[in-house]
């Protein structure tokens, strides 16, 4: 059974190798949808329920500062739904943009990554305030992880730089993984991690689902 207490003001984070399928399913999205496409990949899923705004990549600390006080607002009002699509894209565009400040014209300063840091964290909460379901959308990327026992391993993450890693995923009530099933070739999402994959879901008891699945979630059983 579904559950509809769950249905409302989630906070979704998906995550997967690029070309994998996630910005498809921003098509279970059940509700009126706007989706801000941070890296031009969602021009395909303008529709009834789906509207579709673009950032200016040349231009990305500008035109998301305008997204949170101008548009945010009037976009809770109308939708059900807001879609981050590539936070991963937004991380590569702002240190492009800073970049062109310093000196050389290209390379990034020290105080640029503290300065992310402060900025995303902003940002993301500034999101995560809004009365909507929330989905972000991320690629993926290894990262060398040590254990309270010492022992080291590779693990999956959203590619997000470590130092705002944590906060965002805090703040996040389902981190899934995107993969596909070699055999099938149907998509479905990891919701609960291990050494070699972050997930979690504290929305429900569920540890997998199919991509058409993952915003049914599932109902309690009574005691």
């Amino acid at each position: 059974m579904k559950n509809e207490n769950r249905s409302k003001n989630w906070r979704i984070c998906i995550y997967g190798k690029p070309g994998i399928g996630k910005t498809s399913t921003i098509k279970c999205l059940k509700g009126k949808t706007f989706v801000f496409d941070l890296d031009n990949s969602s021009k395909v899923l303008a529709g009834e329920d789906i509207d579709v705004g673009m950032l200016d990549r040349t231009k990305p600390i500008e035109e998301m500062s305008g997204f949170v006080k101008n548009d945010l607002p009037e976009i809770t009002k109308k939708y059900e739904n807001l879609v981050i699509d590539n936070v991963s894209s937004l991380q590569r565009d702002w240190f492009v943009e800073r970049g062109r400040s310093t000196k050389s014209g290209i390379n990034n300063e020290l105080q640029d990554y503290s300065a992310w840091t402060n900025y995303f964290t902003r940002l993301i909460s500034a999101i995560y305030q809004s009365d909507l379901n929330i989905l972000v959308t991320a690629w993926e990327r290894q990262r060398e992880v040590t254990s309270e026992t010492g022992q080291s391993f590779t693990q999956f993450v959203p590619d997000i730089r470590d130092n705002v890693i944590n906060g965002f995923m805090g703040l996040t009530d389902i981190v899934a993984r995107m993969i596909v099933n070699p055999k099938t070739e149907e998509r479905g999402f990891i919701l609960e991690g291990n050494n070699a994959i972050y997930a979690k879901n504290r929305l429900d008891k569920r540890t997998a689902c199919k991509a058409d699945e993952l915003f049914e979630f599932e109902v309690e059983s009574p005691e």
